[in-house]
């Protein structure tokens, strides 16, 4: 049995539809992960083969004013989990993400570049794969810019704010990879699958700014919408981020065979499955 904590989020919830009578879904009412008592409670009880941790605390800017919340979740719960994991022989599969780097490198990442995160954020999630490493059974998937049919994402911001303004000023020098939920469960089910080990990155293929992500956003959906663009600079948010943070995802085609689609193909489809879904 494959146990997804945090199973109602946007990724678990995309996860556990893929998985469909080989998971067993968990969340904050089912198991708190900042305490060790309920970690183990609820995994020996369980006795799951495979657990993946979709439980995080992923605002951003929230992390830089309560660093000790984000690394209660993203951190030490991570280390709870790996020791349960250990105890009860399961492979732990912690997702994590590619603000554990700075995006100075100026390619992309691959599994084995120096970590050096900015923020909080970051930094709570670099120490949520190094607590991963405590189970002898462990796989981290690194992956970005998620966006999903079960939660606040930026294609639903856009699409909202292309309701009510004709012009948006959006950053233009953060460059990444949109992945869609879907596509990233796929790979974490092909990597589980494939007996795989160790870290990986995991994301749709090929890469923009956000900028031209909300023009493609509004090019599919035939929004007129001008898209400006602007800074991060002036956009001037608490946490600092990564301005190019793309992820090499070849190890995990190479050792799965699972070939990532584009971020523009994953987006229609993403919005195709949205209109079917709301009509």
């Amino acid at each position: 049995m494959i146990l997804v904590v945090g199973a109602n989020g946007m990724l678990g919830q995309d996860l556990m539809s893929l998985l469909g009578d080989r998971g067993h879904g968990v969340d904050i009412a089912d198991i708190d992960i900042t305490s060790p008592e309920s970690v183990l409670e609820v995994i020996g009880r369980l006795k799951p083969t495979v657990v993946v941790n979709c439980a995080a605390y992923t605002d951003v800017d929230g992390c830089e004013s309560d660093p000790e919340t984000a690394m209660a979740v993203n951190g030490e719960g991570v280390a709870y989990l790996a020791m349960a994991c250990r105890e009860n022989g399961a492979l732990l599969v912690q997702v994590s993400t590619d603000y554990i780097f700075d995006g100075g490198k100026g390619t992309p990442y691959v599994e084995d570049d120096a970590p050096n995160p900015l923020g909080v954020y970051g930094e709570s999630k670099l120490a949520g794969e190094m607590n991963a490493a405590f189970s002898p059974e462990y796989l981290i998937v690194r992956t970005q810019w998620l966006y999903g049919l079960h939660g606040k994402n930026f294609v639903e911001t856009m699409l909202r704010l292309g309701t009510e303004k004709d012009e948006l000023a959006v950053v233009d020098d953060q460059i990444g990879s949109p992945t869609w939920t879907v596509d990233l469960s796929r790979a974490v089910i092909a990597l589980i699958d494939g007996g795989c080990r160790g870290t990986y990155h995991a994301a749709n293929s090929e890469y923009c700014s956000w900028n031209g992500f909300a023009k493609a956003i509004f090019e599919e959906t035939g929004l007129n919408v001008a898209v400006k663009p602007m800074t991060t600079t002036e956009l001037n948010r608490p946490a600092r981020r990564p301005l190019y943070s793309t992820l090499e995802c070849s190890k995990l085609t190479v050792d799965t065979g699972f070939h990532p689609q584009t971020w523009r193909d994953a987006l229609r489809q993403y919005l195709k499955l949205r209109t079917s879904k709301t009509l």
